[in-house]
């Protein structure tokens, strides 16, 4: 078999023109395009990681500012709470002893109005009694009180041991003094007489009797001498039912006191 050389290089000529034809416009370009694909892919990915990258940065830093956040108002409830705490024990502390306070003045207040009522108690059975005891003195006696009040004071002074009469006659003796005849009433002449001539009888000696009106002395005579005093009054007996009042005011039951 004949082989035909010029066909043969015809041939391969025109298969490396069509090599070349499709290398420079087909392969080329699909090459070109594929690296450009793949860079674009590349930057893509690059593109991708980055954000992803920023995407975890930016995740992290919320976390970590929610984390912050959260100490922060843990911290201020805590700390708020310990302030209400301390305000509401304050409050407390405050009332308690606003409380305290109220309650002592609250029993000032009582004591107060008890003793105004012991007082008030006292002055009223005195004058009950001066006006009851004057009245029946006076019709029982057929004379006047203070007649009565003188004779009784007079018996008195009659009564006194030797004793008692050697010890106020001994402080006569030197130097002379007056005796002080005090009463709670403006005695007539013939009162201050009867009481004047009783005293120089029961001390045995003449002496200067100054007499004296004192209001306190609640219907009584009292001689007084050098601090030494012979009394008589109304008082006495007075003093011995004020006693009995208070005590019995005082065995009443008290109301009682509740804790809060």
């Amino acid at each position: 078999m004949l082989i035909d050389w010029f066909t043969v290089v015809a041939q391969a000529f025109n298969f490396l023109i069509l090599v070349w034809l499709l290398k420079r416009y087909l392969y080329q370009p699909i090459l070109n395009a594929l690296d450009r694909r793949e860079k674009r892919i590349a930057t893509e990915l690059a593109d991708a990681d980055a954000k992803r990258a920023e995407a975890k940065m930016e995740r992290e830093e919320y976390q970590r500012k929610n984390e912050e956040f959260d100490q922060q108002r843990a911290e201020l409830l805590n700390k708020a709470t310990g302030e209400a705490a301390a305000e509401r024990q304050r409050l407390l502390d405050e009332a308690r002893k606003d409380s305290e306070a109220l309650r002592a003045k609250l029993q000032d207040t009582l004591r107060s109005e008890h003793q105004g009522l012991l007082e008030e108690i006292a002055r009223r059975t005195r004058t009950e009694v001066f006006a009851i005891a004057r009245k029946a003195l006076t019709e029982l006696a057929g004379a006047s009180l203070e007649d009565r009040m003188v004779d009784v004071f007079i018996r008195r002074l009659s009564e006194l041991g030797s004793e008692e009469k050697g010890r106020l006659a001994s402080m006569l003796k030197s130097p002379p003094i007056p005796v002080l005849v005090r009463s709670a009433f403006d005695l007539a002449p013939a009162q201050r007489s009867l009481i004047e001539g009783a005293v120089k009888e029961t001390l045995a000696a003449e002496i200067q009797v100054r007499f004296e009106v004192v209001p306190d002395l609640v219907s009584g005579i009292e001689l007084t001498m050098q601090g030494q005093k012979i009394a008589w009054s109304i008082a006495d007996y007075l003093a011995s039912l004020e006693k009995g009042v208070n005590e019995l005011l005082k065995a009443q039951p008290k109301p009682e006191r509740h804790e809060n």
